[in-house]
C-alpha cells in the first residue's frame, strides 16, 4: 500500500477554544477541535479510497495525546496517514501540529458503510414500535 497522507489546517477562532466547547476553563485550543480537525482530514482520506458514492466511512475510534497548548490566532496542521485497510476499516496515524512542533498524536479507526442505510438507522432509532 502507497503512503497516503491528507492535512487539514485550521487557524484558531474563539469557538475553538476550551472554555467556548466546555472542555476547560482556559482560552486555548480545545481538544475536541484538535480531534475534530485529526478526524476530518481521517475522514477524507477514507472518501478517495471508497470507489461507489453510496458509501461513507464513520469514525468508531479515536485516541489521542494533546501535548501542547495554542493560544487564539494559532495556526494548526492536522495530518491523517492510512496505516492499513481491509476495504471496510481503515486504520489512520493521526498528528496535529503549530510552527512550533507537534501538539497532538493518535490513532483513529473508520469503518465503511452504506450511508442511506445509515442514516435511516440512526433517524429511526427512537421510534415506537
Amino acid at each position: 500500500m502507497s503512503e497516503k497522507i491528507i492535512t487539514k489546517r485550521l487557524r484558531v477562532e474563539e469557538e475553538n477554544l476550551a472554555v467556548a466547547m466546555g472542555s476547560g476553563s482556559l482560552m486555548v485550543l480545545a481538544t475536541p477541535a484538535v480531534v475534530a480537525l485529526m478526524e476530518g482530514a481521517a475522514a477524507e482520506l477514507a472518501d478517495l479510497e471508497l470507489d461507489n458514492e453510496e458509501l461513507t466511512t464513520v469514525g468508531t475510534m479515536i485516541s489521542i495525546e494533546h501535548t501542547s497548548p495554542d493560544p487564539l490566532g494559532a495556526e494548526i496542521t492536522a495530518e491523517a496517514r492510512l496505516i492499513n485497510s481491509d476495504g471496510r476499516t481503515f486504520n489512520f496515524e493521526v498528528t496535529a501540529y503549530d510552527k512550533k512542533g507537534e501538539i497532538a498524536k493518535g490513532t483513529h479507526t473508520r469503518v465503511c458503510v452504506k450511508a442511506e442505510k445509515f442514516q435511516m438507522k440512526a433517524d429511526g432509532k427512537f421510534d415506537e414500535v
